[in-house]
């Protein structure tokens, strides 16, 4: 397999899907989608986590701003 080949700087996952809605040519469509991938992809392998962990991240990201991604203290289990 050959060297990974960066994206483009300008654009980002948000973007792409953005534009994604607002294409006519489905071939175009999936293409954007794909690449928007690329990106969340690209996110995962630097923070060493899987795509769901990154989503679980934005989600909270988004509704909390930068305090959301600060740990939180998982609830104490009780067994028996």
């Amino acid at each position: 397999m050959g060297q990974a080949l960066p994206l483009r700087h300008d654009y980002d996952a948000g973007t792409l899907r953005a534009l994604a809605r607002r294409a006519k040519d489905p071939a175009q469509l999936r293409r954007l989608l794909t690449l928007a991938a690329i990106y969340r992809s690209q996110a995962a392998r630097i923070g060493s986590v899987t795509l769901q962990i990154v989503r679980d991240w934005a989600v909270r990201f988004n509704a909390e701003g930068p305090s959301g991604l600060i740990d939180r203290k998982r609830p104490a289990s009780r067994h028996g």
